[in-house]
């Protein structure tokens, strides 16, 4: 029996329902591009002093940050002399007191911030400094936090109630919340909401992405996951500080970004649930229905029926039983030695490629030079990064292109060590190549993982990783945060993780010109380095089966009933 592509490979490759298909679910995708790169600029801290005693009568001073010395301490960052940001002098300058005899007080009466870059950050709205600076890094965190919780939850409920139904659901969820944090008027609620909008951004990502890969054959799969979904992401992260460089107040800015999300309402009449999913359901007639429109858009006239067979309808009986004694659930990411195993070592390979990743993203404005210009050079290397991912993906195996590019990105972090702290330039174009390679690795690997998963756990399992990747982030900003004690260690940690996660890749089994996984039996072995590569598991034609026991039926690709599942202990 044919497997799904063999199926509906009569719809040829570019045609006008997959070009349609590529870029709605390309465009949908801009919006995650700034969400949470975002906060870069919503959560800037902008110079800032004590606000001064009333009856210092030093109104001129504390509006241009000058002439302070009589009025703020000085203290030492990174070797530098400047004003104290938390503390002021108690008592005005008088004869005999110098600096070190002058006592000192917090700022009682709050901050004065400087206007010369930001109108308003939620910094400056709700004093978030000093010693409530612990909260600007919290409000970043609680939105990766909220994408943590987003790719566990969204998976599970994409592969039971449909990935269409996931991917408005958290479009709307998304949309809705960034309005109602325009006009927040506590941090606390502002924090809240930024778990649910982030929640809502990975759950649209993921969702968009799987939905994609199963509706799109082979060539478009590859062009999606590299020039659709990550290019646009780049574009949208490109328009982050093109608005930011021409709206200065949080507000004004969160508005322009979120405004453009209601233009994607009637996407909802123009995509369709995906075949794969449906077939997988048992539901055959929905998936006919819908490669028939597919067919008409094409200009195709196709004669008969495409997937219901007699045989189909027995797989279609057969496998709603086996779905009602065992649903599948995430214990299937770990119940066989395949799966775990494969499960186990994409979780390390996503959660360091993400350290990695938001720690070069998020600390590009902090760099030397002009922030908005830095992020958009940032936001440009991404383009260049995913032109080459798409080019690899076409010409070089899944495997060899991850490992490879971890441990150029993690190679050059490590020589950044060696060079003088003068070379600026020199240090950022360092950067800049290992964040091309980390997100070159980035672009891959999201198709990669889906094709090592089988399409009855796929987007549990691409929701999983996306999980370890939103651990990543989370722990992202403390490896930043250990740049203030030492300037390499952040980049020495880095380098090491990211060697490690190369080295990772070359375990998993490669994927390039296979056939995807429709069951967990048919999941490959991971490659130790001393063993030869995993054979390629039997076609739909061939005479072998994957179990003495297997029907005729059960050992097609696409119409094919979960076996019972591996019970055995193996051993990672």
């Amino acid at each position: 029996m044919q497997d799904y592509d063999e199926a509906t490979a009569f719809l040829g490759e570019w045609g006008h329902y997959q070009r349609t298909i590529f870029f709605l679910l390309s465009i949908g995708i801009i919006p995650n591009g700034y969400v949470g790169l975002s906060m870069v600029f919503l959560a800037d801290i902008p110079q800032h002093h004590c606000r001064l005693s009333n009856s210092s009568n030093v109104t001129a001073e504390e509006t241009s940050f000058m002439n302070l010395s009589l009025l703020l301490p000085m203290e030492a960052v990174d070797g530098e002399q400047v004003y104290s940001k938390c503390t002021r002098f108690k008592t005005q300058v008088q004869d005999g007191f110098n600096d070190t005899t002058r006592e000192t007080e917090r700022c009682v009466d709050g901050w004065v911030y400087s206007t010369d870059r930001y109108i308003s950050t939620i910094v400056s709205e709700w004093d978030l400094v000093c010693e409530n600076n612990w909260k600007g890094p919290f409000t970043m965190s609680m939105i990766f936090l909220g994408m943590t919780s987003g790719a566990f939850v969204s998976g599970h409920i994409s592969d039971r109630y449909g990935r269409r139904i996931v991917l408005f659901g958290a479009m709307i969820i998304q949309t809705t919340l960034s309005f109602i944090q325009v006009v927040s008027w506590r941090w606390e609620v502002f924090c809240i909401l930024c778990f649910f909008v982030g929640l809502g951004d990975i759950s649209n990502y993921v969702a968009a992405f799987v939905l994609g890969t199963e509706l799109l054959g082979k060539a478009e799969r590859i062009a999606y996951s590299t020039l659709g979904v990550c290019m646009f992401y780049a574009i949208g992260y490109i328009i982050l500080p093109l608005f930011a460089y021409f709206i200065r107040d949080w507000r004004m800015l969160l508005l322009a970004l979120t405004l453009p999300e209601v233009l994607y309402i009637p996407f909802w009449w123009l995509i369709p649930e995906s075949p794969r999913w449906l077939i997988a359901q048992g539901r055959v007639s929905e998936a006919e229905k819908i490669v028939q429109g597919f067919a008409k858009k094409n200009g195709i006239t196709h004669t008969g029926m495409i997937f219901q067979h007699e045989d189909v309808k027995e797989y279609t009986l057969l496998n709603t039983t086996y779905k009602q004694k065992h649903p599948y659930s995430f214990l299937d990411l770990v119940r066989t030695s395949n799966m775990r195993n494969i499960t186990i070592l994409s979780f390390l390979v996503w959660m360091i490629t993400s350290v990695g990743y938001f720690v070069l993203t998020l600390g590009t404005p902090n760099m030397h030079g002009d922030p908005y210009l830095n992020c958009f050079i940032s936001a440009i290397s991404e383009i260049v990064a995913y032109t080459i991912a798409w080019w690899m993906m076409h010409n070089a195996p899944r495997r060899i292109s991850t490992a490879s590019m971890l441990l150029l990105g993690g190679a050059v972090l490590l020589f950044i060590q060696f060079i003088p702290p003068a070379l600026h330039n020199l240090t950022t174009v360092l950067v800049m190549i290992g964040k091309i390679g980390i997100t070159i690795t980035f672009a891959i690997i999201y198709i990669f993982s889906a094709e090592l998963y089988p399409t009855v756990v796929r987007n549990m399992g691409i929701g999983v990783c996306s999980m370890a990747s939103r651990i990543g982030s989370i722990i992202s900003p403390y490896f930043v945060y250990l740049g203030t004690y030492n300037r390499m260690l952040p980049f020495m940690l880095m380098g090491s993780l990211i060697l490690l996660a190369g080295s990772f890749c070359l375990l998993l089994p490669e994927t390039r010109d296979q056939p995807l996984p429709e069951t967990v039996q048919q999941v490959k072995p991971v490659r130790w380095l001393c063993s030869s590569i995993a054979p390629h598991h039997p076609g739909p034609n061939s005479s072998k089966t994957s179990a003495p026991q297997e029907s005729q039926v059960q050992n097609s690709s696409i119409f094919t009933l979960p076996p019972q599942q591996d019970q055995a202990i193996g051993a990672y």
